[in-house]
């Protein structure tokens, strides 16, 4: 299903979440739980956690439905109510994001071995190397492909926040993975860290065309 019409059957959900559906909600449950989960997992790596911030997020949609204007796309609505919902739940439970271990106690491949798989997890563990703002700003842009303007309403920020967070972690990124990678890291490989890049793309080794 293209964009606009997974857009549109979110919407006729939601109109049914709305009027008291309940299984309409299951849908958009079954729909956005492994997309949220995924995100939800950057911020921290309890499951338990996970699950309640879903059902916490599940639940204000619930209630919430017919607050809903339109004036954004419903993903990002219920994405930004996700981060508020995860943020007090580490909160309520004395937890912070999830901060990754040094570089140097982590395990590296050989940099003249690396193959496509290995590629990923020094890209996967250079991105935790981020602060959590710059790394949930960029799991948002490659990995959900959310605009500026989108994840800035999510994270509950200036538009400029969103670029300037994007902005140093390139750089960073730029500057870790020379050392994760070794000679393997080339200045082409380091130039399609852009937008245009999907997170995906740079752990398989690949990048769109």
């Amino acid at each position: 299903m293209n964009a606009p019409l997974r857009e549109q059957a979110d919407r006729d959900l939601l109109d049914k979440v709305a009027a008291g559906d309940r299984e309409a909600l299951r849908e958009l449950y079954m729909f956005y739980h492994r997309r949220l989960a995924g995100f939800l997992l950057r911020i921290t790596r309890r499951q338990d956690l996970v699950e309640e911030v879903i059902n916490d997020t599940l639940y204000v949609v619930w209630c919430k439905a017919g607050e809903f204007r339109g004036d954004s796309k419903l993903s990002t609505w219920i994405m930004g109510i996700a981060y508020r919902r995860a943020l007090k739940t580490l909160r309520s439970h004395g937890h912070q994001l999830f901060r990754a271990v040094p570089i140097e106690d982590a395990c590296l491949p050989a940099p003249d071995d690396l193959d496509a798989a290995e590629t990923g997890e020094w890209v996967a563990l250079a991105m935790q190397q981020l602060p959590s703002e710059q790394r949930l700003t960029l799991e948002l842009a490659y990995g959900q492909g959310y605009s500026c303007g989108e994840i800035a309403e999510i994270m509950g920020c200036p538009v400029n926040t969103v670029k300037t967070r994007m902005f140093h972690a390139r750089g960073k990124l730029r500057t870790l993975l020379p050392r994760l990678a070794g000679t393997a890291a080339s200045d082409d490989f380091l130039q399609e860290i852009e937008p245009t890049t999907s997170l995906a793309s740079l752990r398989s080794g690949r990048t769109l065309p």
